[in-house]
């Protein structure tokens, strides 16, 4: 779908999301996406699926699956969970929602360490670090042992 065809639905959507007060998933404009499945990938942690589907403008809302029906499925379960565990107003469908990164209060407290943890261990030029990472999140391999030995060797 091309980015002006986007702009449109997201206005549409906008201006009919002055009808009511609360939202559901159909009242928001969708992207459906076919993904690039990686062939040389061979890890079994993380699951790469033929299809995503995201709230347009609101892009952490998203959801997977192996079919656009399965993609738009788990869309409605993660909209339902922010839905759920948010304690203030959704956003109005159409408008563009900032993504909200996690405090970096505790990293910042300790940069040159922060530095070295990314030069040495990740072995990165740089990297998004926040008070809520963790290995996890710096590679796809089933177990964190590779990162742990460097750490190790410090």
């Amino acid at each position: 779908m091309a980015k002006a065809d986007e702009n449109i639905r997201a206005w549409w959507k906008y201006l009919l999301s002055f009808l009511k007060n609360d939202w559901n998933l159909s009242d928001y404009p969708i992207r459906i996406k076919k993904q690039d499945i990686d062939p040389e990938y061979v890890g079994t942690r993380l699951k790469q699926y033929k299809y995503s589907a995201q709230i347009v403008n609101w892009w952490v809302v998203s959801g997977n699956g192996d079919t656009e029906e399965e993609a738009i499925q788990d869309l409605q379960k993660q909209f339902l969970s922010t839905k759920a565990e948010t304690g203030k107003k959704l956003p109005r469908p159409g408008t563009h929602v900032e993504i909200e990164f996690a405090s970096r209060e505790r990293v910042n407290a300790h940069p040159e360490l922060a530095e070295d943890f990314v030069r040495r261990v990740l072995e990165l030029d740089w990297a998004l670090i926040t008070d809520e990472s963790s290995l996890w999140d710096f590679h796809s391999s089933d177990d964190n042992q590779a990162l742990i030995a460097r750490v190790s060797e410090g």
